[in-house]
């Protein structure tokens, strides 16, 4: 109450961010007559005059009307395009580090040459991060030549493009780029051996367009970089042969809590149980034994190696939760997600877990080996690493919370440049999905006949081709955009606006690009102005409103006529897994018949507090993800700034005598912490520093054992050690990058294994739970146990192997052994050493082993449990 009576007063947040920013735009205009009399080379000797005024003290503010001028100008000159005054606007909240929303069609491209050109004036680098390479490609070829008009650099960094001109890219003042790829970069560039192979330079500012489907969507969809193990993939074959003979049942939420109220027990004659609300399975005790007795084990439980219940339980998920043509497709031979939020195909991304592995098997494709991951970081934590981030979007506002609670981002809602006459109708609701499917045919029917444009939006590529078979039936042509036919998306989007043009469109694939109506041509868009616009129809309610919201806004463009119309069942899956049971009794009570439609306002509150509360549920599960992943990024952070001064420094000497003072101080502790030196340990000091360093260590003076304190003990060993690393280093002397490249390879392999234990480590972990104790505190109290640990063998490792290395004669080049796509790459691990005393062993060696196989340093134990540990 108090909210509204205020906003009355004084206006609402957004209205008064907007008005705080007119008297700008204001000084913007002002200068347009003297900025357009300057001549093309005046105009780009601008940017050397905003650089040298910033280098007296100036601020990006200071100069921001004048650069915006000049941007403005270089437009018109360019690509005949004049920035709108709300443009500008949006130009200024980019500046600002926040996020614009403005509806589609208003321009964000053009919007973003504005903050992109002010903030590369300080040489720093500006990143415009996309979806995918087609946007970035056009999006840079488009708005590239403002830039270069002003004298700016503007790169663009496609995938699979070679090293040097990925460097080059990055070094350009403005660069182009995907989410995926900048991301994998990052990763990539923690990974190299040669400070020379890195191709980023700090994050300083990013504008992230589709920021939504960036920061929201992908949020849960961490990037990894991963190696292939050596696991077999039989037990997936096997698992999904055993499902088949389990007999399941899907629950409800309702089911559950009247199960619970009566005292029954649902799984009772089943053998496992599927509850599609929380994407969850379970064994029943009748699945457990009836699983056992198909594999001949005495308890699955027990056969800690094989994971069987781990494997039968994805292997549930596969069959009941995954749907062919809806998760994913098959193509060339290979399961391939499908993008939940966009429809698109994701190549190259798998599902962890084994669970890729288990729908593999599902289709009896070849099933690809499990992978391990060498570097991990999710899309939240990745871009909070910058100085400044903003975005565009024509839908933020109903996720404005956790923009702010998780990136501090703040949304404000730029006005239309002209008033928006789409019509929203309201939704119509049928009992069936034959019913709604019906009455979408007819729809399109009606406004195919007249000649209005139809774009249709359907949640799975499943949904879009029964759809596209109906209207096969009744003679209405039509295109199919979904996963299958990516590749043609923007062509199809560009022309859905055409005269009878009739698109189906998963999940509103083809953002980015905009539907003109009449695709340009004068007289038709004239004619199809007249027919009402573009038309909307959704198939049924996405789970996000953001999502419905996207689709509405591909209709009535900078003013245009539009119409939208959502069509719902109760059958839907957001109907049936969220309330429906209610709104189906009030359909009944109402005595709606079949094929009749119901459009009420009860129903239309009920669908949205629906989708209320599955925005809700989600944010908190990417809260949750945060929660645990910040914990592992503070100790990426602390990884990589190790690795970086590694790479960075002139000479690692110093970094490895610390590690030998601490090593020493710790055995010293260790074994001499008895009263009496005679009581100490002395096999264990002496068999350490001989297998260590090669010292045979003896007392001067063995009378004087008895008044030897810890102290003078690790100087006089200390000092043994210092020159016997001396001495080693004469040795090396010929090779001056062996330390280093001993150094690196120790922090990669043990990052890499702690990666694997924090996963373990984070699947475990929530069965604290039921010992009353809080998952996450316990998570970060193990981890750091973990990161310590980690530490130590780094430390423990790095001094061994550098007593003991051989060098070889010409060491090894390191080489991308595997792909790039989105989600998987594989690298090689650099190291080229060998243990002194037996074999030489080389980076390829080290890399080719697995860690359970002999030690190849001849010892006869397992690789783990020696060199690798």
């Amino acid at each position: 109450m108090l909210k509204k009576l205020l906003n009355a007063i004084f206006g609402s947040q957004n209205e008064r961010d907007i008005k705080d920013i007119m008297p700008i735009v204001d000084k913007i205009n002002a200068l347009e007559p003297s900025v357009k009399r300057l001549s093309d080379d005046e105009l780009k000797n601008k940017t050397v005059e905003f650089r040298e005024r910033l280098s007296k003290g100036e601020t990006l503010d200071d100069i921001l009307p004048e650069a915006f001028a000049c941007v403005r100008e270089a437009s018109i000159r360019t690509i005949g395009l004049r920035h709108f005054d709300v443009q500008l606007i949006g130009g200024v909240i980019l500046h600002q580090g926040k996020i614009a929303e403005m509806r589609t069609g208003e321009g964000k491209t053009l919007v973003a040459t504005l903050a992109a050109y002010l903030n590369a004036l300080p040489a720093k680098g500006v990143h415009i991060v996309t979806v995918n390479d087609y946007l970035a490609k056009r999006d840079k070829e488009w708005m590239g030549v403002v830039y270069e008009k002003l004298g700016l650099t503007v790169g663009n960094v496609l995938h699979d493009i070679a090293h040097e001109e990925k460097v080059a890219a990055y070094n350009c003042d403005i660069t182009y780029v995907t989410n995926n790829e900048i991301g994998f970069d990052y990763l990539r560039d923690n990974m190299v051996i040669d400070k020379s192979a890195r191709v980023l330079r700090p994050l300083n500012y990013a504008i992230i367009d589709e920021v939504d489907s960036i920061l929201i969507d992908e949020a849960r969809t961490p990037l990894i970089i991963s190696g292939a193990t050596d696991e077999k993939t039989d037990k997936y074959y096997i698992s999904d042969r055993i499902v088949p003979m389990l007999k399941g049942k899907k629950i409800t939420e309702s089911e559950e809590i009247q199960a619970k109220y009566d005292g029954v027990d649902l799984s009772k004659g089943y053998d496992y149980l599927v509850d599609e609300k929380h994407h969850s399975v379970v064994l029943t005790e009748q699945g457990v034994l009836k699983a056992e007795k198909i594999l001949g084990i005495k308890n699955i439980y027990d056969d800690l190696q094989s994971e069987w219940v781990h494997h039968i339980t994805q292997a549930i998920k596969a069959h009941e939760l995954f749907r062919r043509d809806v998760e994913y497709v098959i193509k060339d031979g290979e399961v391939m997600i499908v993008d939940e939020f966009t429809g698109r195909l994701m190549p190259g991304r798998r599902w962890s877990d084994g669970l890729h592995q288990a729908v593999e098997a599902k289709e009896n494709v070849k099933i690809a080996n499990e992978n391990q991951t060498l570097a991990t970081i999710t899309f939240q934590n990745f871009f909070r690493m910058y100085n400044k981030i903003s975005g565009m979007t024509g839908t933020a506002s109903t996720e404005s919370a956790e923009f702010w609670e998780i990136y501090k981002l703040g949304v404000v809602e730029i006005p239309t440049n002209n008033a928006m006459i789409r019509a929203d109708n309201a939704d119509v609701i049928y009992r069936t999905e034959k019913e709604k499917d019906n009455a979408i045919v007819n729809e399109i029917d009606q406004s195919w006949r007249k000649g209005q444009p139809v774009l249709v939006g359907t949640r799975s590529i499943e949904k879009s081709e029964k759809l596209s078979s109906m209207l096969r039936k009744k003679g209405i042509p039509h295109q199919v955009l979904n996963a299958k036919y990516h590749e043609l998306e923007a062509n199809i989007i560009a022309n859905a606006g055409t005269k009878s043009a009739v698109t189906i469109a998963t999940n509103m694939a083809g953002r980015g690009t905009d539907i003109v109506l009449g695709a340009k041509d004068e007289a038709q868009n004239k004619e199809v102005k007249e027919l009402g616009g573009l038309h909307i129809i959704g198939t049924e309610r996405h789970e996000s409103r953001r999502i419905d919201n996207q689709l509405r806004g591909r209709a009535g463009r900078q003013g245009d006529p539009g119409s939208s119309k959502f069509f719902l069942s109760m059958e839907d899956e957001l109907m049936r897994l969220f309330g429906s049971d209610r709104m189906s009794s009030i359909m009944q009570r109402l005595g709606i018949k079949e094929g009749e439609d119901i459009q009420h306002p009860w129903i239309s509150r009920a669908v949205e507090g629906a989708q209320k509360k599955v925005e809700g549920m989600n944010f908190d599960i990417r809260k949750q993800l945060i929660d645990y992943d910040n914990v592992m990024n503070k100790q990426r952070e602390a990884i990589y700034r190790i690795r970086n001064q590694v790479l960075e420094g002139e000479d690692v000497t110093v970094t490895i005598e610390e590690m030998l003072d601490e090593s020493v101080e710790e055995k010293i502790e260790m074994w001499a912490c008895e009263k009496y030196a005679e009581q100490w340990d002395w096999t264990s000091i002496e068999a350490w520093l001989l297998r260590t360093f090669g010292i045979k260590y003896e007392l001067a003076n063995k009378d004087e054992i008895n008044y030897l304190t810890p102290e003078a003990l690790k100087e006089d060993v200390m000092q043994k050690v210092l020159e016997a690393y001396e001495k080693r280093k004469q040795e090396l002397a010929g090779e001056p990058e062996i330390q280093r490249m001993i150094l690196l390879h120790m922090i990669d392999s043990s990052w890499r294994d702690h990666l694997y234990e924090l996963d373990h480590l984070k699947h475990a972990i929530g069965f604290r739970a039921y010992a009353q104790k809080d998952p996450k505190i316990e998570y970060q109290k193990e981890s750091y146990a973990l990161f310590e640990s980690m530490m130590k063998r780094i430390r423990e490792n790095t001094v061994e192997y550098i007593f003991k290395v051989q060098v070889v004669a010409r060491p090894q080049p390191v080489f991308n052994v595997g792909s790039e796509n989105a989600g998987d790459v594989t690298k090689n691990n650099p190291a080229s050493v060998s243990r002194k005393e037996t074999k030489k062993v080389t980076a390829a060696d080290l890399n080719k082993i697995g860690r359970n196989d002999p030690c190849p340093c001849g010892s006869g134990k397992k690789y783990k449990k020696c060199c690798g540990q």
